[in-house]
């Protein structure tokens, strides 16, 4: 009895240490536990701000559609696969950077099947608009192409993503680390933004780092929390050089940012071996570079050429006002391919139209104010809130990354920018966002009335342009009756934010009995 007892125990002994030298495969660390919450956190974040924006909530139906029972199905059956097949397919891709396997990144592989299972529509349709030109920008520097993969990580490749910590972009720079890759930051442009010029920062930043490691995983590492604290988890560790060796010592956060990194370029490959079906929204892949030398007004460029202002804040994130200031240097703007004729073709037409918005706005930059932060309560809405703080509907939304038809919910932290020395804050600040409103479409119907013919293009570059002649403005006295004709998705908040009035006043002046209006319909807002 004795000896078996002992033998018992030795064999116990042996199937611990078996068990637990198999379940670490591949890579051998002393901790196998993991903390999602901070990646689940910010992927829900960043996922879910991607799907307001103007391509997704456009195809929003297709993306409800996506949500089908085969992904679910193949996600309950996730933890039946075994860790060979893992192993095998990430070897397959043959990559520079080591695709290693272990228990965390098996954690994250399956986290992001879940999260993609619902995203995934938006990710791959996006993935061929940006990947083509982080790969061309890597291999530039470089950069092993695979590390574009980084900006599902970072940003779920939302260009207007913003970090707890104020990280911006797909690449998520900090102010201080943006301006030292040269990087312009603002009250008009956030380079941060930009999807090129952030590209270029981020594969200079990650071939210095790699010079400094020698090895990508520390690199990556490095990009995460800083080179200070990757010194740090290496001496720690009694010197130390690969990230596996020095995960005990590196910030929470960092240790599960390779990992993610490795689950999200596995799913990224292998997203169809889960069930799970990649959709198309009609992005304007094609787009065409126009390099500006005056300034331009978004809401200018929609009325003249018929691109929407919401598509050209997503093609060109990185201006924050709808404003490009390119009378103080030259920028380029980003528009789909099949409006660029036009766009030249007016294009003496738009720098009139929006010299004359710009400066009667006298440029109040509201973000150079004082920023506040409300919480919603039960009842408020996007109109009654902008109304309390003297802003605009749109505003708001863009302040908070949220789209036109974007819903609001109770317990939601909006970010609020109050104008600058305005103790009247409610009543100024609208009354300026509806001066503004009206500006722009007296300059822009003025020019549409006899507009100027198309002199200067990028091919007539020594053409003097003819001046545009204008309708006058009509003479209105103050109280003169104003009308608005309904726009598709308009609704009475919006229509009585956008004139500084109040739905109640909007009913009683149309002799509305319900909040119902349609599309062409002409309201009195006056």
């Amino acid at each position: 009895m004795k000896i078996s007892f002992r033998f018992s125990i030795l064999l116990t002994v042996f199937f611990l240490l078996f068990s637990t030298n198999s379940f670490r495969t591949v890579a051998q660390r002393p901790d196998n536990s993991i903390d999602t919450s901070f990646f689940k956190a910010i992927d829900a974040a960043n996922y879910d701000s991607l799907l307001q924006n103007f391509y997704m909530q456009h195809y929003l139906q297709s993306a409800n559609r996506h949500m089908n029972r085969k992904a679910s199905q193949y996600y309950a059956e996730f933890d039946r696969i075994p860790d060979s097949v893992f192993i095998n397919r990430l070897q397959r891709l043959h990559m520079v950077v080591p695709m290693t396997y272990n228990s965390d990144v098996r954690a994250y592989i399956k986290l992001y099947v879940r999260i993609m299972s619902h995203r995934i529509n938006a990710m791959l349709s996006l993935s061929e608009y940006y990947f083509p030109m982080f790969e061309e920008i890597l291999d530039r520097y470089n950069v092993p192409e695979e590390l574009k993969y980084l900006t599902i990580v970072e940003s779920a490749l939302n260009p207007l993503a913003t970090s707890r910590a104020g990280a911006a972009g797909l690449w998520q720079f900090i102010y201080s680390t943006g301006k030292h890759y040269n990087l312009e930051v603002n009250s008009l442009v956030d380079e941060r933004r930009d999807p090129y010029k952030s590209t270029v920062a981020a594969a200079r930043l990650l071939r210095n780092l790699y010079d400094i490691y020698k090895d990508w995983h520390l690199a990556m590492a490095a990009y995460n929390c800083g080179p200070g604290n990757v010194n740090k988890a290496i001496a720690r560790s009694g010197g130390k050089h690969t990230f596996w060796e020095i995960y005990p010592y590196l910030p929470r956060e960092t240790r599960g940012y390779v990992p993610a990194y490795i689950g999200a370029t596995y799913v990224m490959n292998y997203y169809q071996e889960h069930g799970i079906t990649a959709g198309r929204y009609e992005i304007p892949i094609r787009t065409d570079t126009i390099h500006l030398h005056h300034d331009v007004h978004f809401g200018v460029v929609e009325r003249l050429t018929g691109i929407p202002a919401i598509q050209l804040r997503q093609l060109n994130p990185h201006f924050r006002a709808d404003i490009v200031p390119a009378s103080s240097k030259t920028y380029a703007i980003a528009i789909p391919t099949n409006r660029t004729s036009l766009f030249l073709k007016w294009e003496d037409s738009i720098y009139k139209a929006s010299k004359d918005t710009i400066s009667k706005r006298a440029l109040v930059n509201v973000t150079q104010g004082t920023i506040v932060y409300h919480k919603v309560r039960k009842g408020e809405t996007y109109s009654s809130i902008a109304a309390k703080y003297g802003v605009s509907v749109n505003s708001l939304k863009r302040w908070n990354g949220k789209g036109r038809k974007s819903s609001l919910k109770v317990g939601t932290r909006l970010k609020i920018h109050l104008p600058v020395s305005s103790s009247k804050v409610s009543e100024d600040s609208h009354n300026k966002e509806k001066e503004i409103n009206d500006s722009i479409k007296t300059a822009a119907d003025s020019v549409t009335t006899q507009p100027s013919k198309p002199t200067k293009t990028q091919s007539q570059q020594g053409t003097t342009s003819q001046t545009t002649k204008t309708t006058p403005a009509k003479n209105t006295h103050k109280d003169s009756p104003t009308y608005y004709k309904v726009r598709r998705g308009d609704n009475l908040g919006k229509i009585a934010a956008k004139h500084n009035t109040t739905v109640a006043k909007l009913k009683k002046l149309n002799n509305l009995r319900s909040d119902n209006i349609r599309e062409g319909q002409r309201l009195r807002v006056k």
